[in-house]
């Protein structure tokens, strides 16, 4: 019967409490996995996934700018909309464009600019804001897949922490049981043994 500590990856990527929205997401990409246990000291205090990453930094609110269209907005009670627009000189599509002048540089190059607000914003929040806590799914390196699979099933999860009592030793994922199905690693054998009974009505 095939075991997590046959299967499971002991190399493991793994962030504080204290590591920043930004890092945690630049780990993930770079290590090519979907989330990573959160330690102190060792010992493991949560889990961070990608799906949490995304759903926290979707909630953040846009990076804010100079303008108060609210008042831009406004016409001075002195003077009608007819003088307004018979005063203005310069064709309407002007007047959208100095809205936005202290708006700053444009949005690719504020985008392209990792010391921009939009990337700062992600160093103002950590992990800690949005890990899962415990209690945490765990198997012990000798529980077999069969029960890791189901496991994941049941509670919807991508990965299983495996420990050897509160020390972290490896991680199993949906991934790794899926190439130890395509490698027929799960498949059962069944051998069959004949007593030399079984071949004396033979002769």
């Amino acid at each position: 019967m095939l075991r997590l500590r046959d299967i499971m990856t002991t190399h493991v990527v793994t962030v504080t409490p204290e590591t920043s929205v930004r890092d945690a997401m630049e780990l993930l990409g770079r290590s090519h996995v979907s989330g990573a246990p959160v330690l102190v000291a060792g010992r493991i205090v949560g889990v961070v996934s990608t799906t949490d990453l995304l759903n926290f930094v979707s909630g953040l609110p846009g990076v804010p700018t100079q303008s108060d269209m609210a008042n831009d907005w406004l016409i001075p009670e002195e003077e009608s909309f007819e003088e307004d627009v018979a005063s203005e000189d310069e064709p309407g599509s002007a007047y959208f464009s100095d809205l936005w002048d202290d708006a700053g540089a444009e949005v690719s190059s504020r985008v392209g600019n990792v010391d921009g607000p939009e990337w700062n914003t992600l160093e103002e929040h950590d992990v800690s804001e949005l890990m899962t806590r415990l209690p945490l799914v765990t198997l012990s390196p000798d529980d077999d897949v069969e029960t890791a699979a189901q496991l994941m099933k049941d509670q919807a999860i991508h990965r299983v922490l495996v420990t050897d009592g509160d020390a972290l030793i490896g991680v199993v994922s949906a991934l790794d049981i899926a190439k130890a199905v395509a490698d027929r690693r799960l498949v059962k054998h069944v051998f069959v043994f004949n007593h030399d009974a079984d071949f004396q009505d033979m002769k």
